[in-house]
């Protein structure tokens, strides 16, 4: 009679634990995060997905807004800008708008309605604010870009193929290498 007990125990008690640390189900759900975390170098935040175009103008809302791929992009984001950052500068990125390649084409029928088409056209696009500090503090640049790859179906990427965002990476890949290049980075200084 004990074992039952303690099993059914255990089984609840790592209900209510996996319950605890579970990540949220959507982008739009008001307890995911909005910002990464850290005081690292590169900072990146992003505003309320539920406004992202990606989700706004999507002909299937509900598989639009499924997983975390906001966070997704912002880590890979944060992790691609330490390694093109020179020493010293700080980086905050705040994204206030994405659409990701391709759409949802309800008039394939019921059973393609949770599979986004990829054609060129409907290419990536982000849009965010940046600013670039040196050690001091010091403002070295700021601004908005609006990052838009028409050209996506047609580039080398080099990311895995099974990506689901290998053409917004990319775009942010291609954003990085632009506005840090070491000739500009060079004459910043």
């Amino acid at each position: 009679m004990r074992i039952p007990a303690i099993c059914a125990s255990l089984v609840l008690a790592c209900m209510l634990a996996g319950g605890a640390i579970a990540a949220p189900r959507t982008v739009t759900d008001p307890q995911a995060p909005r910002a990464l975390p850290g005081d690292g170098p590169v900072q990146v935040q992003w505003t309320d997905p539920a406004q992202f175009s990606d989700i706004r103008q999507s002909r299937n809302r509900w598989q639009a807004e499924r997983g975390d791929w906001v966070q997704q992009l912002a880590e890979y984001l944060q992790k691609q800008a330490l390694r093109q950052l020179p020493d010293g500068q700080h980086l905050a990125v705040t994204i206030t708008d994405i659409k990701r390649a391709g759409d949802y084409e309800p008039w394939h029928g019921p059973s393609a309605n949770d599979v986004r088409i990829i054609r060129d056209i409907y290419p990536p696009r982000i849009d965010l604010d940046f600013t670039l500090t040196d050690a001091s503090g010091q403002v070295l640049d700021q601004g908005q870009r609006k990052l838009v790859d028409t050209g996506f179906l047609f580039s080398n990427l080099g990311l895995p193929t099974s990506d689901p965002l290998r053409y917004e990476k990319r775009l942010l890949d291609d954003w990085l290498r632009r506005e840090f290049r070491q000739d500009r980075a060079a004459a910043v200084r």
